[in-house]
């Protein structure tokens, strides 16, 4: 584990180095990034050091991967073990495979179990042996004295060994076993090709394939290029082994590749990897290896995220912000990796290959990404991928819209070009919607109209991947009846009063750019249904309600029970999802009763640290008042701007990011929370910031809510193609811990009396100023509430 202190310590070494480095202002935002935070018991795809921002080649240890799988797997690393089973290149949504790990001796197959390591070729390591920064990993395996280092490129994972003397050191590559949420292997070949390259495929059938995509398989195909020559290999099939095999091909297989050593002698190897074909890994391998040293790789990778991650800088005396700031900055850059090659080859749905156009200088024109389902994301994700790096989203809009195009849907999460929806909504037509309010159009925007139109009302022959399988009781009788859903891999689905409240919110966001575009009709059917949330609120508990077919309300009602007609929570923390109208529930509550009940759900929840405690589970908060650890509750937080008191939208903003959030690989997202592809790191950036959007950009013209920057002053880079300022600067005077309330706020000069700006006016550049105080000004952003539906009609 990293203390403090060597963070500290990190930090000072590293703006030492980059002192006689290309950036001359030392600014080294990748040496405040401690990728420990929050990898006891986390997601798959974010531990993954030795990897590019949003990239393909994803290298991490695997601490406990092997043979497990599906969506709620053991993370593949975790923080807490003190043995390794190998180095893994694939790390993504329902993704992974392809592992290797070096060992001397006795030759095992099996890596053995955490419990005894001994029984196979896992090797226990010490904590103080191992680094991870972004861009680069190094541990010492104790039981070989082997020194292993990893690093990548976009789509090549690079490795270095450094072997003592022995003449039985050896490369173990395990193809045919689940890795984490990669789920079970169905075909997987390799074989040695040349004197020291071997080549091969890996095939899986992930847990959301089933339902989703059934006739899909999830593809991986890799190049591996070695610095020295085997001396001899095999092959092997679980724990038995054949010697001179050169080939392989099954599963629970892989192959080994044997040669001597001298003491302190290094071995590299070079992986390209690639989704469409061994081809086209040969293609990135080349093309991105070629004539590259491991250390050379290892300071592009160093210089490339501090690019990404310098385009906000925060500057403070209080290190452990600066810390979890960067941290989460970069986990919301880590997940939704390539999946398109070089050349700009990526795997389409019907198991072709598509070709993203080139530019004239014979370069791809954007990139194709994987990516889960955006439920949630939009709060946090969008805002801040819009804000910083509109260049992302909009590759990662576009990658989306040429699926639309090849199969006449969106799709709500893919995995290497097959459905992968774990949630069955599909928020990604009003993140279309979103990114045009943003300012962001480069793309064919009449085609993202028409696709993210009828992602919000077709239902007829509509693919079961694309979500919203209950669309149609949406759309004609106005909500979604309490029933259940059995899917063929007898998972049971009923949602029907947490999906009536998301496709209400997700048509308000349509209907917002059918009004941009002059679409008064589909305006008019989208705002209609935008209202539907309205169906299911029960006048006599208050409570958002699951009702039957019939109209009836459910039963046995308790506000406080998860599943029964909520997603991943409960009615109490899904009453308050109405993000395009906070007015209007305002208003269906009653005032009154609107406050009282928000505050007592921050004044409660505080003591269970905003979610779910101490419980090490990412589902420990979903019968809680509020769960801070999952998607539908992010916005709680900055409702009270809507309700005439914005003071505790700051106090409870800050004491979230104070508390909730941690520097420690434990409490980093709460305890074992669900950090899932960056989106509670992102919630964490923004809301430190003093930013946040109740809507999500869903409004034609968006606007920001305030909240209690943690910053002295912070500065974010604007891209001059989307955005008329060249930066926006927030400074905050008399910050501090006790000093969490707006006084007063400025913006180039002018007062801001309100608790909310529109967007436009930060994105064409200048400076917001806060004043902060220890006590609440209550006279401050009451005058004017934030635009919602209800009210900007």
């Amino acid at each position: 584990m990293k203390t403090f202190s060597k963070i500290i310590t990190l930090a000072a070494t590293s703006l030492l180095l980059f002192s006689c480095s290309k950036e001359k202002d030392n600014f080294n935002p990748a040496s405040w990034v401690d990728p420990q935070i929050g990898s006891v018991h986390g997601r798959w795809f974010f531990y993954t050091p030795a990897s590019l921002p949003f990239g393909m080649a994803k290298l991490a240890p695997h601490t406990n991967a092997y043979g497990s799988g599906g969506s709620w797997a053991p993370c593949g690393y975790d923080d807490r073990h003190n043995s390794i089973e190998g180095f893994g290149h694939f790390h993504e949504f329902q993704i992974g495979g392809l592992v290797a790990m070096p060992i001397i001796g006795k030759l095992q197959t099996t890596p053995g179990t955490l419990e005894k390591p001994e029984t196979g070729y896992r090797s226990t390591f010490d904590k103080k042996d191992e680094h991870a920064e972004p861009g680069y990993y190094s541990v010492y395996l104790k039981e070989y004295g082997i020194k292993a280092e990893l690093t990548a490129t976009e789509r090549v994972g690079f490795h270095r060994y450094t072997f003592p003397e022995s003449a039985a050191s050896r490369i173990i590559f395990d193809i045919g076993h689940r890795q984490g949420e990669s789920s079970g292997v169905t075909e997987a070949t390799m074989k040695l090709s040349g004197k020291n390259t071997l080549e091969g495929t890996i095939e899986t059938f992930p847990e959301y394939l089933k339902f989703c995509d059934p006739e899909k398989r999830v593809k991986m195909y890799f190049v591996i290029q070695l610095s020295k020559t085997p001396t001899s290999y095999g092959s092997f099939v679980e724990d038995k082994t054949f010697d001179g095999q050169k080939t392989t091909t099954g599963t629970g297989n892989g192959m080994y590749v044997n040669f001597a050593t001298k003491k302190g002698e290094v071995v590299e190897m070079q992986a390209g990897l690639s989704y469409t074909s061994i081809e086209n890994a040969k293609l990135n391998l080349k093309t991105e290896a070629t004539g590259q040293t491991f250390d050379a790789v290892k300071e592009t990778a160093h210089e490339k995220w501090n690019e990404k991650l310098g385009r906000i800088k925060v500057e403070t005396k209080d290190s452990i912000n600066k810390v979890k700031f960067y941290t989460g900055l970069y986990h919301a850059l880590l997940g939704r990796g390539l999946a398109s090659d070089a050349n700009g080859s990526y795997p389409r749905h019907d198991g072709k290959v598509g070709h993203i156009p080139l530019n004239e200088n014979g370069k791809p024109k954007y990139n194709h990404y994987n990516t889960d389902g955006i439920w949630g994301g939009f709060w946090n994700l969008g805002q801040l991928w819009a804000l910083a790096y509109p260049d992302y989203l909009s590759e990662y809009i576009q990658s989306n819209l040429d699926f639309a195009k090849e199969t006449g849907w969106l799709h709500d999460g893919v995995a290497a070009g097959a459905h992968s929806n774990g949630v069955q909504t599909n928020c990604f037509g009003l993140m279309i919607a979103a990114t045009y309010n943003s300012g962001i159009r480069d793309f064919n925007v009449q085609e993202a109209y028409n696709i993210a139109y009828k992602n919000e009302t077709g239902y007829n022959n509509r693919p079961f991947g694309s979500g919203k399988y209950d669309l149609a009781y949406f759309v004609k009788e106005g909500y979604i009846p309490s029933k259940d859903t059995t899917l063929a891999n007898g998972w049971v689905f009923n949602f029907g009063a947490s999906h009536t409240l998301e496709f209400a919110y997700t048509s308000y966001g349509v209907s917002q750019f059918a009004k941009a575009l002059g679409k008064k009709e589909d305006y008019k059917k989208l705002s209609k249904q935008a209202e539907n949330w309205k169906n299911i609120f029960d006048t006599e508990t208050k409570f958002i309600r699951p009702r039957y077919q019939d109209g009836k309300f459910i039963e046995n009602f308790n506000p406080m029970q998860a599943w029964r007609g909520f997603q991943e929570a409960n009615a109490y923390q899904y009453t308050w999802y109405v993000p395009q109208d906070p007015a209007g529930l305002i208003k269906t509550l009653g005032l009154d009763l609107f406050n009282k009940r928000l505050e007592t759900t921050f004044n409660e929840s505080q003591k269970s640290t905003f979610g779910g405690g101490n419980g090490i589970d990412s589902f420990s908060g979903l019968e809680m008042l509020y769960n801070h650890g999952n998607q539908p509750c992010l916005h709680h937080s900055f409702l009270f701007n809507y309700s005439g008191k914005p003071w505790l939208t700051q106090k409870w903003s800050r004491m979230i990011c104070d508390e909730f959030y941690g520097a420690e690989p434990l409490h980093g997202y709460g305890f074992g929370q669900d950090e899932d592809q960056g989106q509670l790191g992102a919630w964490f950036v923004m809301a430190s910031i003093g930013l946040f959007d109740v809507q999500g950009h869903a409004a034609m013209n968006p606007t920001f809510q305030f909240g209690s920057p943690l910053f002295d002053k912070v500065t974010i880079k604007l891209d001059k193609k989307y955005y008329k300022g060249d930066e926006l600067v927030i400074e905050t005077k008399n910050n501090s811990k006790k000093n969490k309330y707006i006084q007063s706020a400025s913006f180039n000069g002018k007062k801001e009396e309100n608790a909310w700006i529109n967007r436009k006016k930060l994105t064409d550049g200048g400076t917001l100023i806060f004043e902060m105080g220890p006590k609440p000004n209550t006279n401050w952003g009451v005058k004017t509430p934030p635009p919602s539906m209800s009210t900007s009609k």
